[in-house]
C-alpha cells in the first residue's frame, strides 16, 4: 500500500492551495522533521487532489477526480472481498481434508501492545488467539462466518450496516443469531482484528458506528463526491453560521481545499462553540474540530487525512486532567491499547499538545478541582503501564507534576479572566511558540 510521508510532530511544509483573505495567525509553524525513521505509516493516503473551483458552496462535475475516487474505491473493495474469500476458502479446504478449521485473531490487550517511536503509534504485537471449530465453539464460529458473508454482500452491493443493523440482521440466521448486541459487537471486533493484518479496516468491511463524528468549522472546503450523480458537493466550512459541518461516519471518499495554517482539535463543545461563534478560525487562519470527548474513529480519520492532505500540523486543546491527557489526547495521537490493530489507520502521530498543561495552571492562575481517586489511579497507571508516556520524558514529568499538585483544571477555567480570554490572550500566547508544546 502506498505510503505518504508525515513528520512526527508536524506535517511537512504545506503547499499553496486555495487563496483566502483570512488574516495570518501569529503561530509559528514547526519545522518539519525529515528523518525516515520517524515517518508514520499511511495505510490509505488521500485520493488525488481536490478539484479546484470558484469560491462559495455549490456542486460541480470533475470527471478526472471522480474517476480517481472510483478507482481507489474499487481497489479497496476488491482487496476487502479478496481477504474475505481467501479466508473462507481456506476454512472450506480444511473441512474437506477432514480437519478442524482454525481462525487466528490478534490478541487485543495491553500485554500484546508496544509503542513504536518509528511509526508513531501503539501497535499490535504477534500474540494471537485461536478459534477452532468444535462442538462448544460451533455457534461463535458460525456467527463469525455469517458476519463475514454479510460484509462481502455489503461491499459488493455498495451498502453499509451499523452495529445495530448487524444485530437485527442476525435474527434471520436461525441458530447463529445473536441474543444481545454485545455479542455481535464482539464478533465484529474480532473480524476487524482478523482482517487488519491485510490492512482492512471496519469501514472497508462496510460496518459503521451508529454515531456520527465531530464538528468542523473554519478555513476548509470539503469535497464530497457522489459517484451515482457524478456531482461533487463543495461544503464550505466557513458558511455554517453559528453551526458547523458534521463529520460523516466514513471519510475515505472526501478531499480537501484549504490554506489554513493548522488544525485545532478541541475536547469540549463549550470551547468549540465559543471559538466558532467569534469566528476565531478567521483571525487565526485555522480549522477547528470538536472532538466531543474521546474522538470517534471517523473524527480521528478525518483529522488524519486532512492533516496529511493539507500538510499542516495538528494541535490538541483539552482539559488538564488525567482523562484528557491519557484518554483523549493519547487516543488522538497514538491510538489505544484495545484497538492497537487499527491504530495505524486512525491516529495522528504528529499531533502535539497545546494545553491545558500543569504549567498553564500556575502561569495563568487557573481555578482548579482536587484530583479524584479515579484521576490519581489513571495518572499512575499511565506512568507505570502506558508505553507512550513511558517513552516521553516530558510527559512523564508533566503527569508527575500534576499528581504532585493534586489538582485538575478545565478548559473553561480560563473564563476566570474573561469569557473571551481564551481567544484574546491564551491561544495567541500559546501559538506563538508551538515548539514548546508537549509531544
Amino acid at each position: 500500500m502506498a505510503k505518504k510521508k508525515a513528520a512526527k510532530k508536524a506535517a511537512p511544509k504545506k503547499t499553496t492551495a486555495k487563496k483566502t483573505t483570512a488574516k495570518k495567525t501569529t503561530a509559528k509553524k514547526p519545522e518539519p522533521k525529515k528523518s525516515a525513521a520517524e515517518e508514520p505509516d499511511t495505510p490509505n493516503p488521500p485520493i488525488g487532489s481536490a478539484p479546484k473551483s470558484s469560491a462559495g458552496t455549490g456542486k460541480r462535475v470533475d470527471k478526472v477526480y471522480l474517476a480517481q475516487v472510483k478507482k481507489e474505491n474499487d481497489r479497496l473493495d476488491k482487496a476487502t472481498v479478496g481477504s474475505i474469500v481467501t479466508t473462507a476458502e481456506r476454512i472450506h479446504s480444511t473441512i474437506l481434508l477432514g480437519e478442524k478449521p482454525i481462525l487466528k485473531f490478534p490478541v487485543r490487550s495491553l500485554n500484546n501492545v508496544s509503542y513504536s517511536a518509528k511509526k508513531g503509534y501503539l501497535e499490535i504485537g504477534r500474540g494471537r488467539k485461536e478459534r477452532t471449530l468444535t462442538v462448544n465453539t460451533v455457534k461463535g464460529f458460525a456467527q463469525t462466518l455469517r458476519m463475514m458473508g454479510l460484509s462481502k454482500e455489503l461491499v459488493e452491493t455498495h451498502d453499509f450496516a451499523t452495529k445495530r443493523d448487524v444485530y437485527y440482521q442476525s435474527k434471520n440466521w436461525n441458530e447463529a443469531r445473536f441474543n444481545d448486541q454485545t455479542e455481535s459487537d464482539t464478533v465484529m471486533d474480532d473480524i476487524e482484528a482478523l482482517f487488519s493484518v491485510d490492512d482492512v479496516s471496519r469501514e472497508q468491511l462496510r460496518f459503521v458506528p451508529d454515531e456520527h463524528g465531530g464538528a468542523v468549522a473554519g478555513q476548509l472546503i470539503v469535497h464530497d463526491p457522489d459517484l451515482d450523480s457524478g456531482e461533487i458537493e463543495r461544503i464550505d466550512c466557513t458558511r455554517f453560521g453559528s453551526g458547523a459541518y458534521s463529520i460523516p461516519s466514513s471519510v475515505e471518499h472526501l478531499s480537501f481545499e484549504t490554506d489554513a495554517k493548522f488544525i485545532l482539535a478541541i475536547e469540549t463543545g463549550g470551547i468549540f462553540q465559543r471559538l466558532q461563534s467569534h469566528k476565531y478560525w478567521r483571525s487565526a487562519n485555522c480549522i477547528l474540530v470538536s472532538m466531543a470527548g474521546v474522538p470517534t474513529r471517523s473524527t480521528r480519520r478525518f483529522i488524519r487525512r486532512l492533516s496529511e492532505s493539507a500538510k499542516i500540523p495538528v494541535y490538541a486543546f483539552v482539559d488538564c486532567d488525567p482523562y484528557g491527557i491519557s484518554n483523549i489526547y493519547r487516543t488522538l495521537k497514538v491510538g489505544s491499547g484495545n484497538a492497537a490493530h487499527i491504530n495505524k489507520f486512525f491516529c495522528v502521530p504528529w499531533a502535539s499538545f497545546l494545553g491545558v498543561t500543569p504549567d498553564d495552571i500556575l502561569k495563568y492562575d487557573l481555578p482548579t478541582h482536587p484530583l479524584k481517586d479515579v484521576d490519581i489511579k489513571r495518572a499512575k497507571d499511565a506512568l507505570k503501564n502506558d508505553p507512550f508516556f513511558q517513552s516521553k520524558k516530558k510527559w512523564s514529568a508533566a503527569i508527575e507534576q500534576l499528581l504532585k499538585m493534586g489538582v485538575r483544571a478545565e478548559q473553561q477555567s480560563l473564563a476566570k479572566w474573561g469569557l473571551n480570554y481564551v481567544i484574546e490572550r491564551y491561544l495567541p500566547e500559546k501559538l506563538a511558540d508551538p515548539g514548546k508544546f508537549l509531544p
